[in-house]
Formats: structure tokens, C-alpha cells, sequence
């Protein structure tokens, strides 16, 4: 399935029940289970079919539904559709019939995944590709296969993703085996190193031409660094101020989680003038977790304005945010802030996650600290409706390499989201997707090696009684 049920008008009569059972003719369809992810959604069907004689025979159908395909065009990356394209050949049994594939009129779409599905195995039977001849075969079996210069574009898109960075998804299992290999530089020349593996991140183009809002003039001072400045088709909108231009900016841009689109905020650390700003942020947004990951000052720089109370209560703006508690944990320091709006005093409580554990240059010694404080957010999360999470740090400039952490924190957010749910991790593309989402995101091979090394203690501290492994 590769439509929503409804865009911008009924693509497809929804032919399932969201619970339960549903009864068609003489077929009943029951859910037995689904998983919502980011790009698609999973759904089980028990479907028995009643025969006139009484007899019934039970079968278990999944189906995959992608939802990542925009209403017009295509997705803006390849990398969803391949990853639910593996996951639709490791679910259908070898024993099994066709695989059923549809869209709305079941061309255009339809087509599209049709074709990069069989060019791949032509990569791998033959060494080649021949999307024109493939496209012109098979559209003498059904008509206007693929429809659109976009989605055949899309196609070549798709290959070039495969051909270049290939399958980097890892089973746990196999991951001591891989670090491993990538940590071993006098390993033979096929075997990447994590060198080489980061290298092919740090080749990816930054699209300068998609950051037009940030390097206006009126919003450049608003930017803490001019290097880092959020891409126009996701940044976070704030409602302009009636009267004042250019009010909806603000240097932050939405990112993607495991299982929810837009589930992280990462932004930079407020200046003095923005703090007003990230709280309006904060309320239109329904944020309810913020996590810091940096100290106010460093070697006497000021890294981020103080944008709470030490006690009491403070106002910025038509905002005021009052300390309701401060607890220090392990690693982090865990403040519940009352967030209060405008003369109607709307009130929210916010969690702010400070974590401490992050030196001046590098990465953190261990990654429990780590593990810790993204289990406390994720809890926090639960508890308060899954709005998005702030994430912040500051930026260091190291030999003309601008470094933050932000990145770092969110990869591992969803690397161990997806360890916890599936037993798998994909480093590589998941340190790909946010670079293509935000400039600089993991900056350093040492922070992609330090996403592999949490994922490895994570799995040595609750291999015990997890079900990864």
C-alpha cells in the first residue's frame, strides 16, 4: 500500500479494520497486531475465508504501508523506500504468492517501487541496470507504469542511494564483530574502516540554496554561528507578530524521529535576544522536554544565555517560567519549570534535561551517562503526549570544524529506539538522514564512533533480560 487512505481527497476505501474484525462477503479480516515507524506503518490480518461447507482457513496477511510520499512529487530522499522495501522482502515467506502492491489508480506509485525492487536485483544478478527497458516491459502488462518524470527520476535516485552507500543495516548480534573490523586498520581494503565509512557522510553536499530564511538580513543576527543555519523546508515556524516582519524565524529545525515525523527540535543555544523567542517555541510547539547539552560558559565563553530561573521566577517577553523543582542526577540535572503565557496565565510544566557529563572537546567517557538520560527523556515523553523535544547545545569551533552535539544525541535517540524495537541499527543512514535534515549534524568520526560504542554498552548492560539479542 502506498497512498494515505486520504490526501487531498479519498485514494483508497480503507478495506481493513483499525481493531477488531470486519466481515467482507464471506471473508473475515481480524487484526492480530501494528507498528507505527516513521516512514510506514506495519499492520497483521488474520483472514479466514468461509467456505459453503463450513470449512475455514485461516491465513496470516501483512501489509506494509508507506507513508512517507507526499501528496504531489516524490519523498525528498530515497532512504525511507529503501528501508520499507527490505522490510517487505524479509516479511513475505518464501512459499507465498505474489506480493500485492497498490497506490490509488495503481500506476504512478505503484510503478515506481515495481521498478526499483527489480532493478536492484538486476544490480545484483547481471551488474547492471536498464530502467528504460524495464519500465517500457513491464507497462506492456499493465499501462502508464510510473507516471510522471519525477517518479522515473526517482527511480534513478533510489539506485544510485543502493549502488553507492549499499545495505548498512547491522543485527546487534553481529555489531562487536563490525566495530571490530571498523576499528581495525590494517584489515583488508574491502573491508571499510570507520574512517572511510564517516567519509562518505562528510562528502555529502550542503545545500546553501535551501537556507534562504536564515541568511536574510533581518534574521542573520538571530543565527549564533552563520555556518549553522536551519534548511527552509523543515525549520520550525513561529505565528508572526502582527506588525513585525520576519518574527516566524527562528534557528531550529524539525527532525525525524524512530517512529514520528517532526519528533525532535534541534536548535541552537538562545543569544540574549532569542530567548524570548525559543520560549514562544517552546508554547505554540507543546513542547514538554528540553535537553541541554552544554554548560552555560566554557573556557569563560558565554555558550548559552540562561534562559530559566536559579529560584523563583523569571519573564521574557509574554512568557514567564518559574523553578518548580531541581534534582541532580548521575550525569544531568532534571528541572521542572511552570511555563506561563500571556494574561490569560495558560500554564504548562516543561522538563529541562541538563546533562553534564559532555567534556569541554570530545565525547563523553562512557556512554551510560548517555543511555540514562535518553531513557528519562523518552519516559518524560510518554507521560506527556509525545509533542516535540527541544534539543540544544552550543557550538565549538575546532581546526575550522564547527562541532555541536545535538546531532550526536539524536542519532543515538533513534539508533537505541530501533535496538529496543527491532534488535537492529543502521549508524551510517541514520547519521545520513539528519545531515540531510540539519548542516553538521554528527560532526566528527569521533562522535559516529561514539553512536557505535553506546549502542555496544547499551547492549552489554541489558542483554541480560532484553529480547535484542
Amino acid at each position: 500500500l502506498k497512498t494515505t487512505v486520504k490526501e487531498r481527497k479519498t485514494k483508497c476505501y480503507q478495506y481493513w479494520p483499525d481493531q477488531g474484525c470486519w466481515t467482507y462477503g464471506n471473508i473475515r479480516v481480524a487484526v492480530e497486531d501494528f507498528t507505527v515507524l516513521v516512514d510506514y506503518t506495519i499492520r497483521k490480518f488474520c483472514v479466514q475465508y468461509q467456505a459453503s461447507d463450513g470449512t475455514k482457513t485461516p491465513r496470516l496477511v501483512t501489509q506494509l504501508h508507506f507513508t512517507s510520499w507526499p501528496d504531489f512529487g516524490v519523498p525528498f530522499s530515497p532512504i525511507g523506500m529503501l528501508k520499507f522495501l527490505k522490510k517487505v522482502k524479509q516479511v513475505n515467506p518464501s512459499f507465498s504468492g505474489p506480493i500485492v502492491v497498490h497506490c490509488s489508480a495503481g500506476v504512478g506509485r505503484t510503478g515506481t517501487f515495481i521498478v526499483i525492487d527489480g532493478m536492484i536485483d538486476m544490480m545484483y544478478a547481471e551488474k547492471k541496470v536498464d530502467v528504460f527497458g524495464f519500465v517500457s516491459r513491464i507497462r506492456e502488462q499493465r499501462s502508464q507504469l510510473i507516471q510522471t518524470d519525477l517518479q522515473y527520476s526517482f527511480v534513478y535516485q533510489a539506485l544510485l542511494e543502493y549502488f553507492l552507500y549499499g545495505d548498512t543495516e547491522l543485527d546487534v548480534s553481529s555489531l562487536e564483530g563490525h566495530l571490530d573490523k571498523l576499528h581495525n586498520t590494517s584489515a583488508p581494503l574491502d573491508r571499510v574502516g570507520l574512517e572511510e565509512e564517516f567519509k562518505k557522510l562528510t562528502n555529502m553536499r550542503i545545500m546553501k540554496e535551501n537556507m534562504r530564511m536564515g541568511n536574510l538580513p533581518a534574521n542573520m543576527k538571530k543565527n549564533r554561528v552563520l555556518q549553522i543555519i536551519p534548511y527552509d523546508f523543515n525549520r520550525v515556524i513561529l505565528s508572526m507578530k502582527r506588525g513585525q516582519e520576519f518574527t516566524d524565524y527562528i534557528n531550529a529545525s524539525f527532525i525525524d524521529g524512530y517512529r514520528q515525523k517532526d519528533y525532535f527540535i534541534a536548535t541552537q543555544g538562545p543569544l540574549a535576544h532569542t530567548v524570548d523567542d525559543f520560549w514562544r517555541m517552546v508554547w505554540e510547539w507543546k513542547c514538554h522536554s528540553i535537553v541541554m547539552l552544554t554548560e552555560l560558559q566554557q573556557r569563560e565563553q558565554d555558550k548559552c544565555f540562561q534562559y530559566w530561573p536559579t529560584e523563583d521566577s523569571v519573564t521574557y517577553g509574554d512568557f514567564t517560567v518559574e523553578m518548580k523543582g531541581d534534582t541532580l542526577c548521575d550525569t544531568f540535572s532534571l528541572r521542572d519549570l511552570l511555563l506561563t503565557f500571556g494574561s490569560e496565565k495558560q500554564t504548562r510544566l516543561v522538563r529541562h534535561f541538563h546533562f553534564h557529563g559532555w567534556p569541554e572537546i570530545g565525547i563523553p567517557a562512557e556512554g551510560k551517562g548517555m543511555i540514562d538520560i535518553i531513557a528519562a527523556v523518552q519516559k518524560q515523553q510518554q507521560q506527556s503526549g509525545n509533542h516535540p523535544i527541544v534539543v540544544h547545545c552550543s557550538i565549538y569551533i575546532y581546526i575550522y570544524i564547527y562541532i555541536y552535539r545535538t546531532g550526536t544525541f539524536i542519532a543515538l535517540s533513534n539508533i537505541l529506539e530501533r535496538v529496543k524495537a527491532e534488535g537492529l541499527l543502521d549508524v551510517f543512514q541514520t547519521v545520513k538522514s539528519l545531515r540531510m535534515q540539519r548542516p553538521h549534524m554528527v560532526q566528527t568520526v569521533e562522535q559516529y564512533d561514539f553512536c557505535y560504542r553506546v549502542v555496544q554498552d547499551f547492549v552489554d548492560i541489558f542483554s541480560d533480560y532484553a529480547n535484542f539479542k
